[in-house]
C-alpha cells in the first residue's frame, strides 16, 4: 500500500468518523429537546397533583371537623 492510498483511507475515516460525530450530536440535540418538553409536562402535572391533593386535604379536613361537630352535638344531647 502506498503513502498515497494511505492517506486517503485515513480520509476516508476520518470523514467516515466525522460524519458520525455530527450525527450523534444531532441525535443528542433532539434528546435533549424531547427531555426539556418531557420536564416541562412533568412540572405542569406534578404541580396539579399537588393541587389536587391540597384541595382533598382540606375537604378531608372540613369532613373531619363536621363529623367532630356532629359527635359533640350527639354527645351533649345525650346529657
Amino acid at each position: 500500500m502506498t503513502t498515497d492510498e494511505r492517506l486517503d483511507r485515513l480520509t476516508e475515516r476520518h470523514e467516515a468518523l466525522t460524519q458520525t460525530v455530527e450525527l450523534i450530536v444531532h441525535q443528542q440535540r433532539e434528546w435533549q429537546e424531547k427531555n426539556e418538553r418531557w420536564w416541562e409536562k412533568n412540572q405542569a402535572l406534578m404541580t396539579q397533583v399537588l393541587e389536587s391533593i391540597d384541595s382533598l386535604a382540606r375537604i378531608a379536613h372540613t369532613h373531619e371537623r363536621r363529623i367532630s361537630d356532629l359527635d359533640g352535638q350527639a354527645e351533649g344531647g345525650r346529657n
